[in-house]
């Protein structure tokens, strides 16, 4: 399989980062990426099922990961979607692997300043731990996102 797929989300565990014998540079973390709806009714916004991913990434941009990511960063992904089964025993299950071309922040989710919204259409208010507004209370300030396409 060749899919090549683009994923937003956040960096869910630090990056690891190790050199084959070969000399080969490896950075992996895990990315989770989560939809988030308004609901009109609750007047809030509802979190969604989150999609996990095992992101790889080789050579130069393997060194710039590792240098760069940290845990809880929203980043974009772009790179070739793997798909495989897995068996450890007793246990089974699927791995859903991204091998990355290009990793980049994320820079619509990036405050602006105290109070206002982040930049694009779409936008969750109430972003991870990690993000904050620069009030101190870890929340964005802002209506529903208005339908925008892109």
């Amino acid at each position: 399989m060749n899919d090549q797929i683009t994923v937003c989300g956040h960096v869910a565990t630090d990056p690891k980062h190790h050199r084959t014998t070969s000399g080969l540079d490896i950075t992996s973390f895990r990315l989770a990426s989560q939809q988030r709806r308004y609901d009109q009714k609750q007047g809030s916004w509802v979190a969604q099922e989150t999609n996990w991913y095992t992101v790889s990434a080789f050579r130069g941009l393997a060194t710039a990961s590792a240098t760069s990511l940290v845990k809880g960063q929203r980043v974009i992904v772009l790179g070739r979607l793997r798909i495989r089964d897995w068996e450890q025993g007793e246990r089974r299950g699927t791995s859903v692997d991204i091998e990355a071309d290009h990793i980049g922040p994320d820079i619509g989710w990036q405050p602006r300043g105290s109070g206002e919204s982040p930049v694009g259409a779409g936008a969750d208010p109430a972003p991870a731990a990690s993000e904050s507004t620069g009030s101190g209370t870890g929340e964005w300030a802002s209506a529903p996102p208005q339908d925008t396409p892109f």
